[in-house]
C-alpha cells in the first residue's frame, strides 16, 4: 500500500512561540511543515522554482514589513488557488470580514486550539480550487456598530458570515431579543454582492397589522381613506439592496400568503394597484421564536418558512459566551464616553469578575444600557461593587450560592493572563478563609474548628503558622 504524501504547509508569523507551538501540533500531526519569521522570506521561496510550493499558508495579520493581507494579495497574483489562512488576535467582526475580504481561505482567532488549528489547516491542504474572492481590502462597516466576540459561538458565527458574503441567498437569523440580530442582518448586507445598494429594516410586530400590508408593499392614492397620495413601499425601496425583516413570526397570515409570491416570483402589487411591479431584493429575516412550533400549530406558513430559511445563522445568548462580556462592557464603555462626552470607565477586577457570572437575560443590548447608566451614574472613573445598579446586585443569600461561579472567573482570567501555578496561590488564601471562618464559628476553639474543617489538631495548628491567620 502505498504511503500517504504528507500535507506540505507553510507558516509565517513574526512571534517565534507561535511558530514554534504550531509548526510542532501540525507536525505531529503528520504534516511538513516550513515555518518563517518574515513573509518576504515566505515569498522569496515561493518565486524559488526549486522549492516545491505548499499546499496552504498560515499567516499572522500584523508582521513587520508584509502585513498578513498584503502577502494574501502577493500570493494570489502567483497562486490564485493556494489557500491562505489568516491568524489574528482581534475578536471584532471588521478584523473577521477584512480576512475573507482579503480573499483567505478561513481565518484562525488567538488563542487558538491547537485541534482547531490542525483540521483547518488539513481542510485547507485538502483544497484543490479556492476562488480568490478579492474584494476592497479592510473595507469598513457600513455602520458605526460592530459585532464583537472572543467565544468560539461568536467565531463560527464570523465564519458562516464571511462563508455568505458573496452570495444574495436568503437568510434566516434566530436568537433571543437583544442578542444583536440586525447587526448580523447589516454585516451580511454590507459584506455582499449588494452593499452599494439600500438596507432597510423594518420591525414587524412593531406595526399595526392594518397598516403593515401598506408599510411592505406601498399603496396607490386613494386605494382607502387616508391614501392621499401614493406611497412606494419598503420592497420598492430596498430594490437591489437587502430588506430586513425582524420578528417576521409575528407577521399576520394573510401577509405571509403576499410575501410568500415575492419572493417566489419577485413581484407585487401596490394596495389598490393594478400593475405587477419587479424588483430584486435579498430578503433576511428574523425572530426570537420558534417558527417550527408556529408552523405546527398553523399560525406560519410551512411554504414561507422553508423559502426564508434557505440558510439559518443562530446567535448565540449571552450567557452562553460569558467570555465576550468583559470585551464588549469595555467596547460600549468607551462608545457611552464618547456619546455622552464624558470620562471613560474602567472595571475594578471584582466588578469584572461578578458581571461575568450573570444572566444577563437582555443580552447585549442590556450589556449596552447599563454601560450607558455606568458612565453617567458611577461616582469615581473605577466602577466598584457599589457603583452597580440595584438590578444587577444580588441578596446575600444568593452571594453565597455564588461563589463558585466567582472563583471560577478568577481563576480563568489569571490564566488568559498568562499565569502559572495559580494553585500555589489560591489554595492558601482559600485554606486562610476557612480557617478564619471555623475559627470565628467555635470562637477561636482550636479543637473544635479542626474538627469542622476535618483536620487534625497537629494540622491547624501547623496551618496557623504556615498561613498566618489569625
Amino acid at each position: 500500500m502505498p504511503t500517504r504524501k504528507p500535507e506540505k504547509l507553510w507558516i509565517v508569523d513574526d512571534d517565534q512561540s507561535i511558530r514554534w507551538v504550531l509548526q510542532k501540533a501540525l507536525e505531529k500531526a503528520g504534516m511538513d511543515v516550513r515555518a518563517y519569521e518574515f513573509a518576504s522570506d515566505l515569498i522569496r521561496d515561493l518565486n524559488d522554482a526549486d522549492v516545491e510550493n505548499p499546499e496552504a499558508v498560515i499567516s499572522d495579520i500584523r508582521m513587520p514589513g508584509m502585513s498578513g493581507f498584503e502577502l494574501i494579495k502577493e500570493i494570489h497574483s502567483l497562486y490564485p488557488d493556494l489557500p491562505v489562512i489568516i491568524m489574528t488576535a482581534h475578536s471584532d467582526m471588521d478584523s473577521a470580514m477584512s480576512a475573507y475580504e482579503s480573499g483567505a481561505f478561513e481565518y484562525l482567532p488567538k488563542p487558538f486550539d491547537i485541534n482547531e488549528a490542525t483540521e483547518l489547516a488539513r481542510r485547507a491542504c485538502s483544497i484543490n480550487k479556492v476562488k480568490s474572492g478579492q474584494v476592497a481590502e479592510n473595507a469598513p462597516l457600513d455602520s458605526p456598530q460592530e459585532i464583537i466576540g472572543q467565544s468560539v459561538a461568536m467565531q463560527e458565527l464570523f465564519r458562516s458570515i464571511g462563508r455568505l458574503s458573496k452570495t444574495s441567498i436568503s437568510v434566516l437569523i434566530t436568537g433571543e431579543s437583544g442578542t444583536g440580530k440586525e447587526l448580523v442582518a447589516k454585516a451580511l448586507h454590507t459584506h455582499s454582492p449588494r452593499a452599494n445598494r439600500t438596507f432597510i429594516a423594518i420591525n414587524t410586530a412593531a406595526i399595526p397589522k392594518e397598516l403593515l400590508e401598506s408599510e411592505l408593499f406601498g399603496h396607490e392614492k386613494g386605494s382607502f381613506t387616508g391614501a392621499q397620495t401614493q406611497r412606494i413601499g419598503r420592497f420598492e425601496q430596498a430594490d437591489g439592496g437587502t430588506l430586513f425583516l425582524d420578528e417576521i413570526g409575528d407577521m399576520p397570515a394573510e401577509l405571509q400568503t403576499r410575501l410568500l409570491r415575492v419572493l417566489a416570483d419577485g413581484e407585487f402589487y401596490r394596495v389598490g394597484g393594478t400593475k405587477a411591479i419587479k424588483v430584486d431584493v435579498r430578503v433576511v429575516a428574523a425572530t426570537h421564536q420558534n417558527l417550527e412550533e408556529h408552523v405546527k400549530n398553523g399560525t406560519f406558513r410551512e411554504d414561507l418558512f422553508h423559502r426564508l430559511n434557505v440558510i439559518r445563522l443562530q446567535i448565540p445568548a449571552l450567557r452562553e459566551r460569558d467570555e465576550d462580556i468583559i470585551v464588549l462592557l469595555n467596547h460600549f464603555l468607551a462608545q457611552a464616553a464618547i456619546e455622552l462626552n464624558a470620562e471613560q470607565k474602567r472595571l475594578s477586577n471584582e466588578v469584572s469578575d461578578y458581571l461575568q457570572t450573570l444572566e444577563w437575560p437582555g443580552n447585549v443590548r442590556q450589556l449596552e444600557n447599563v454601560s450607558r447608566w455606568l458612565t453617567v451614574m458611577a461616582t469615581g472613573s473605577e466602577i466598584t461593587m457599589e457603583d452597580l445598579p440595584q438590578e444587577l446586585k444580588q441578596s446575600d443569600e444568593q452571594k453565597a450560592s455564588n461563589w463558585e461561579a466567582l472563583l471560577f472567573q478568577n481563576l480563568l482570567q489569571r490564566l488568559n493572563r498568562g499565569d502559572t501555578r495559580i494553585l500555589d496561590d489560591v489554595t492558601p488564601k482559600f485554606e486562610t478563609i476557612a480557617l478564619n471562618a471555623a475559627l470565628q464559628k467555635t470562637g477561636g476553639r482550636k479543637k473544635d474548628a479542626a474538627e469542622l474543617l476535618g483536620w487534625g489538631r497537629n494540622t491547624l495548628t501547623r496551618k496557623l503558622k504556615e498561613l498566618d491567620a489569625s
